[in-house]
């Protein structure tokens, strides 16, 4: 008995060993896509100026980037269930780092370039989403406590890096597609030494009792599921157009000199890992929905006071009321679908396939809204949305609830 007691307590150690390194290898992974996306976003004043694009035709390029996100969703949860977490990201990493590169020289020759690298950028930057969101859901079973927001202040870490970065190189005078070509191959390296570290996904009990396995397209006839999308597309519209339209706006709208306004865009990126870093032990405090609702007001208020202000300092203390209650919105989602580990590929895919329809809609939407109004007074539609994900925040609920027992008679703490 008592080497059976060792040996238990030896398995659970080395579980939990196993289980901190492949958390590490998320935050990493979570934090290489975000320094990827904010290597293109902040760049983009830049891209705009040397294609002399209108708001209204910088919102139909920006599409590019959203229609191979989209189009990249659906299959996702489909091939992560075919070839696993880790090597979806490893492929993926590289397709979306080579579009990078690829943008990088392509903003120098004409739009058509940029347009088709943003659509693999998109592709790989959407599948690469969706695997690390369906294996960081299993690290935060294995290691029994909310961690899920974390791995998207990695994200959110990344993109300040990134940001920040850009500021300087801009500063510097660092032309687009040097700056892009570094990151991009840099991506294509290292990502995918960093996941080797994943757990292994999970097997399918209907699989080993001989049943026939469960589609991940099921998951689409799900209410509670698309629910959840919905959810989370009104916070990714948030964080998106932030993302997009933040240095825009204060460069075009409020004046600011372009250091400046790519300042502004990192404050947001800062406040939403603020957010990130922070939540979870909120959330493990209060629950998912109680939290959610008061960040939701402070993202309400925050844009809220960006579209209205006409001053560039109160617009930069905005952007941070935004990017706090921004913050956690996306990662809550992304817990919520992959409750089941059995079946969380293909929730995760639908739910980050209806999330991301706004970085489909929300490019030309505003930049449709930036030619007849401005781009500062366009990003009024935000709060509507953020308003209808208050109302629907209950579907986040912990499912199953705190406290549940769970299959093996171990009570989960989620």
């Amino acid at each position: 008995m008592p080497y059976g007691i060792n040996g238990l307590n030896w398995r659970r150690m080395t579980d939990r060993v196993r289980a901190e390194r492949a958390s590490r290898a998320s935050f990493a992974a979570f934090a290489l896509t975000g320094v990827s996306f904010s290597t293109w976003a902040s760049r983009i004043p830049q891209v705009q100026d040397a294609l002399a694009l209108t708001p209204k035709a910088l919102g139909l390029v920006l599409l590019a980037l959203a229609a191979g996100s989209v189009v990249a969703l659906p299959l996702a949860g489909i091939v992560v269930a075919r070839i696993g977490a880790m090597r979806t990201v490893q492929v993926m990493a590289v397709i979306n780092g080579l579009a990078l590169v690829g943008i990088g020289f392509g903003h120098t020759v004409g739009v058509l370039p940029v347009v088709i690298g943003l659509f693999f950028f998109g592709f790989g930057q959407g599948a690469w989403d969706v695997a690390i969101n369906v294996h960081g859901a299993s690290v935060e079973r294995a290691l029994t406590r909310s961690i899920m927001a974390r791995y998207h202040a990695g994200f959110s870490l990344g993109t300040v890096a990134g940001a920040l970065l850009s500021a300087g190189l801009l500063a510097l005078g660092v032309p687009v597609w040097l700056h892009l070509l570094v990151i991009g191959l840099a991506v294509v390296i290292v990502t995918p030494l960093t996941v080797r570290d994943f757990l292994p996904d999970p097997a399918p009990p209907a699989a080993e009792a001989g049943a026939p396995r469960r589609h991940p397209l099921q998951s689409w006839t799900e209410p509670r599921t698309l629910l959840i999308g919905l959810f989370v597309l009104a916070f990714a519209f948030t964080e998106g157009t932030a993302n997009d339209w933040v240095a825009v706006a204060l460069i075009n709208d409020l004046h600011a000199r372009e250091a400046i306004g790519t300042l502004g865009f990192a404050a947001f990126l800062a406040a939403m890992t603020l957010s990130r870093w922070f939540g979870p032990r909120l959330q493990d405090r209060y629950g998912r929905v109680p939290v959610i609702r008061v960040v939701t007001v402070l993202a309400l208020v925050g844009v809220i006071a960006f579209v209205t202000t006409g001053h560039v300092g109160v617009a930069i203390a905005a952007t941070l009321l935004w990017g706090l209650g921004a913050g956690l919105g996306f990662p809550m989602g992304m817990s919520a679908a992959a409750d089941d580990p059995q079946v969380a590929a293909g929730r995760v895919s639908v739910v980050s396939s209806i999330g991301y329809t706004a970085f489909l809609a929300g490019p030309p939407l505003i930049g449709f809204l930036g030619d007849h109004l401005s781009v500062q007074r366009g990003l009024f539609v935000v709060p509507v949305l953020l308003a209808v994900s208050l109302l629907i925040s209950s579907c986040v609920r912990e499912y199953p609830p705190p406290g549940t027992v769970e299959a093996g008679g171990e009570e989960s703490s989620r």
